[in-house]
Formats: C-alpha cells, structure tokens, sequence
C-alpha cells in the first residue's frame, strides 16, 4: 500500500527552525516529484515547494523563499522541508504528496498529485 508519511512538526518559537521528513513506503518515491503544502485553520491550502524527481527543478512560494530548503535522499525514500526563521504566519498543518511526472519539472497544483500523507502539524509562537 503506498503512502506517505510526515514527521518532525512541533512547537518553536518565532526565528526557530524545523525539519520536516516525508517518507514514503510502498512505491518508490525517486519516480516522483514531491510537493510541500500547508493549510492553516480557515484557509485554502496553498503550496510550499516543490522537488523533481530528479532534483533538476525545484520551487519555492514567495513567503517561504531564501526562509526554506527542499531536498530529497532518494536512497532513503525521503524528502526533507528545513524550515528557518519561522514565524507564527507559518503556523499551519504541512503535508507531503507525490506526483509522477517526468524528471526534470515539479508544480504546486494540489490537482496533480497522486499520493498525500496525514500531515504534520507546525506552530509558530512564543
């Protein structure tokens, strides 16, 4: 059964750093590019970055850019979301999801993608 799994959410304080992890098991996840999203409560969830497959390509949202790190270990069947200088607009649950697609190109469009994980949760306060 392929799924994703997301882990390393918490509580930190405004300018602290978080390490998300999403794993998959049941496929093999170096066939897909891997988005970040997050959807804070009373809001449509919007995409965070995105990874090829391939590690050609990779996208960041404006709010999040030069602040976050996409990066992928396909030995691992994992791909990483370093957080830093967090701030409490973060605050959001974040969820991993996988597309198949060719290798050098990945999108944000929630439409697209195959297999989503649960979601971790990430608060930003002091």
């Amino acid at each position: 059964q392929a799924q994703l799994v997301e882990s390393g959410g918490g509580l930190v304080q405004p300018g602290g750093s978080l390490t998300l992890s999403c794993v998959a098991s049941g496929f093999t996840l170096d066939s897909y590019a891997v988005g970040w999203f997050r959807q804070a409560p009373g809001k449509e969830r919007e995409g965070v970055s995105c990874i090829s497959s391939r590690r050609a390509s990779t996208y960041y949202a404006d709010s999040v850019k030069g602040r976050f790190t996409i990066s992928r270990d396909n030995a691992k069947n994992t791909v990483y979301l370093q957080m830093n200088n967090l701030n409490p607009e973060d605050t959001a649950d974040y969820y991993c999801a996988a597309d198949y697609t060719e290798p050098t190109t990945c999108t944000v469009l929630t439409a697209i993608y195959d297999y989503w994980g649960q979601g971790t949760q990430v608060t930003v306060s002091s």
